[in-house]
């Protein structure tokens, strides 16, 4: 048991520090870094997890095997990050703990002191995050939507985050004011050549972290719940191979785009390259399976943030 006066969260950070420094080998210096604290901060978070017994034989704190399935699914996939937390077999929600992982992973990169530029994407997971975030002032960095934000109604899309998250962090913010999907490649050509938008499409490109959410294309699947796609285009594009969208475009299970139907009417910008971003996607769960494996799989992402059932079945294979 810990003793009262350190907070889970205090423990949380030092059965981190404690399983960087004694399981994974890496150095004071290493776990700073890669926890984006200062070296002092990691010495002490390492006698922290000694002192409250967390360091024995091996790490003994849940979250120790959270860290070694974060580790496989870096190993496997070739992913430069991930982060998996516990599983509450209690909970059928799909954003618990994986939306406080976003928003923590999301603090980090807000915390730098150089400029970046972080994009963003949609769905309940991110919304979920970003009410977790913690108001931070950092006017050095610009937030770009990846995702048009009016609804087919010509509402603001519910799911669209981009002005939560800047009332949040109160950085220069950039809205992609377009439909999610336009209603012909002709309108999209023609929207994506005004000038208040190619800026937007230029920015997304050039993100130095993006964040992402993966949506099922099951029967309740949130592109068909919402309005932006009919229950036929639904329909067509699974029978077309389509097993997830990921800011609006359909994907098959090998993570590639599937050839004409909506895609050639999203009006979303491209996901960045994993070549020069850090691409997050955040979820878990059953439904989200398929979608995070072909994203995977595709390269879409060098980085996720799941749960630990769903990082044992990827890594099972299942």
């Amino acid at each position: 048991m810990s003793k009262p006066d350190v907070t889970t969260t205090k423990l949380d950070d030092a059965a981190r520090a404690g399983w960087l420094y004694y399981v994974a080998g890496n150095t004071q210096d290493e776990i700073a870094a890669k926890l984006g604290i200062s070296r002092q901060s990691a010495q002490r978070m390492v006698s922290l997890a000694v002192s409250e017994g967390l360091v024995k034989v091996r790490l003994d704190h849940p979250i120790a095997h959270c860290l070694d399935l974060a580790e496989q699914l870096k190993q496997r996939f070739g992913l430069k990050m991930a982060e998996v937390v516990p599983t509450d077999p209690g909970s059928s929600s799909t954003t618990l703990g994986v939306a406080d992982a976003a928003a923590a992973e999301m603090t980090r990169w807000l915390k730098s002191e150089a400029p970046i530029v972080l994009g963003i994407g949609t769905g309940r997971t991110l919304k979920a995050a970003i009410e977790l975030l913690s108001p931070i002032e950092c006017p050095q960095h610009k937030v770009v939507s990846l995702t048009g934000n009016i609804a087919p109604d010509g509402s603001a899309a519910f799911y669209n985050v981009i002005f939560n998250i800047a009332d949040k962090i109160k950085a220069r913010s950039f809205p992609m004011p377009l439909p999610v999907i336009a209603s012909s490649p002709e309108e999209r050509e023609l929207l994506h050549s005004q000038a208040m938008i190619r800026p937007v499409l230029e920015l997304s490109a050039q993100a130095n972290v993006a964040f992402l959410g993966i949506g099922d294309l099951e029967d309740d699947a949130p592109l068909f719940v919402d309005g932006f796609i009919s229950r036929e285009e639904l329909l067509a594009l699974r029978g077309a191979g389509a097993v997830c969208e990921i800011v609006g475009r359909a994907f098959d299970r090998n993570g590639v785009p599937i050839e004409g139907l909506t895609n050639d009417r999203v009006a979303s910008a491209h996901i960045p390259s994993r070549e020069t971003a850090m691409v997050i996607a955040t979820a878990k769960g059953p439904k989200k399976m398929p979608g995070i494996a072909a994203a995977i799989k595709g390269k879409l992402i060098n980085g996720l943030i799941t749960d630990e059932r769903t990082a044992e079945a990827l890594l099972s294979g299942a």
